[in-house]
């Protein structure tokens, strides 16, 4: 990126305390240790952090310029903005970056699932397009701005995972990264403790589409009932992927041998095709028609992109496949919700193994419905072929309530920690087994793999 001072300085209507406006800005940063000579650093005021501390050792690092809402006044090296928020004036200087760029940008959301659906998108897309897409899951009011930074003209297309977890966060996003296409994954009650209900999750999401122009386009989850209602509701083209028969792209003969997954594809001109994904679960199916339907739209041919998705990997602690010990470990320690809990039980069910053990700590940020969702689940374990539920936490010990009464007699036992966790699985796991470790992320499942794997 290029962008001068002064160009900052209008962008966020700040004020510069000290340094040359011509000064040349070529990326940014909110991280003080991967500032490099030439950035903007911006500090942000965390919970446990003020990063504001960190302006004077990123100056000496070569920072050309630093955001700052607590100073005045100020003099020595680079150029300082002093500004009202630190975040807002990161979001308004990124919006107008993004001004510059007439690629199509595909922004993706949903309850579950946005990760591994921006990688397929993106990775199909990339069979005719040099394409740019978020790092990670860096899809936050931070995370989107980051990412806008790094749009360039040697891109034919950019892919965005657009995240929100509260009222109003997603028209603040799409301000920013302003997409031309949108992708809706589901909707979940994933944040349901602040926003209420699935509609509302629901009209929070579709704040995606408030930059769309007439040849914009919704690619939607033909097999989500509520974003199926949406399709010819709006002042805009919908697409539909899915599995039934009015889906626009359309996956058949969905079968699951070893440890991939193959389907045929039936796109709206009457092609058709097989796709081969080298991982297991039907929800991976919707991802990959979703990235067959962008593609598409934009140019691809549709059996370049097909073979495209047979490169696709996980990306880390998202269902990944990992063995130690002769036992098989479904790693989906990231993150957890209701629905991507019972997608991951599916997954395990279809593992051929001996002993199917699902280990599920405390699902987070589900308000009023926490205990009945925790309850549900287990009763999705139980009906799923699970032999031994072990919980972690004190919400997911009603997981083993669900469970049992589905199945009297089930094998659950409640922990309290990772550490309780572990000690019941080093007694109860044999070679030829399979244990999905799965919970929201500040219960730091991952805690369980890494014992499992070093073990």
């Amino acid at each position: 990126m290029k962008m001068t001072v002064s160009e900052m300085v209008s962008a966020c209507g700040g004020r510069l305390l000290c340094g040359s406006p011509a000064a040349e800005v070529t990326s940014v940063s909110t991280d003080s240790r991967e500032v490099a000579p030439g950035a903007l650093f911006v500090p942000i005021c965390g919970e446990r952090v003020d990063a504001h501390e960190f302006i004077p050792s990123v100056l000496e690092a070569g920072a050309a310029a630093v955001l700052t809402q607590e100073h005045q006044s100020a003099g020595g090296p680079g150029a300082w903005i002093a500004v009202g928020d630190t975040k807002d004036a990161l979001q308004r200087i990124a919006a107008e970056y993004r001004k510059r760029f007439s690629l199509p940008v595909v922004g993706v959301t949903g309850s579950v699932g946005k990760t591994s659906t921006k990688e397929m998108v993106a990775l199909a897309l990339s069979a005719g397009l040099n394409v740019m897409k978020t790092r990670g899951n860096n899809n936050s009011q931070v995370g989107v701005p980051l990412t806008v930074f790094r749009l360039s003209e040697e891109y034919g297309a950019a892919v965005v995972e657009m995240g929100m977890s509260e009222f109003g966060e997603m028209s603040r996003i799409t301000e920013i990264a302003a997409p031309d296409y949108a992708v809706m994954t589901n909707i979940g009650v994933s944040h349901i403790e602040h926003l209420g209900s699935r509609r509302n999750i629901l009209a929070e999401k579709l704040h995606i589409t408030d930059r769309f122009h007439p040849g914009s386009v919704l690619f939607l989850n033909g097999d989500d009932e509520m974003l199926r209602g949406l399709a010819g509701t709006l002042p805009f083209k919908t697409v539909l992927f899915g599995t039934g028969e009015d889906c626009d792209f359309r996956a058949e003969g969905i079968e699951a041998a070893g440890e991939s997954t193959r389907f045929q594809y039936m796109a709206p001109n009457g092609e058709a095709g097989e796709v081969s994904l080298p991982m297991i679960g039907t929800h991976h199916v919707l991802n990959a028609l979703a990235g067959l339907a962008v593609a598409d739209q934009l140019g691809v041919p549709l059996a370049d992109a097909a073979a495209a998705l047979s490169n696709y990997r996980a990306p880390a602690m998202r269902q990944q496949l990992r063995r130690a010990n002769g036992i098989t470990i479904l790693d989906d320690s990231y993150n957890s919700s209701p629905d991507s809990t019972k997608s991951s039980l599916g997954v395990l069910k279809s593992l051929k193994s001996g002993k199917r053990v699902a280990v599920l700590a405390d699902m987070l940020e589900l308000g009023s419905y926490s205990a009945e969702a925790h309850r549900n689940v287990g009763e999705f374990a139980a009906n799923s072929g699970v032999d031994v539920l072990i919980t972690v936490g004190e919400r997911a010990a009603l997981m083993t309530e669900g469970a049992r009464a589905v199945r009297s007699d089930m094998d659950c036992r409640v922990c309290g920690d990772n550490r309780q966790a572990c000690e019941a699985l080093k007694t109860l796991l044999r070679p030829g087994d399979s244990v999905l470790i799965k919970g929201s992320r500040s219960m730091h499942t991952e805690e369980i793999v890494a014992f499992l794997l070093h073990e």
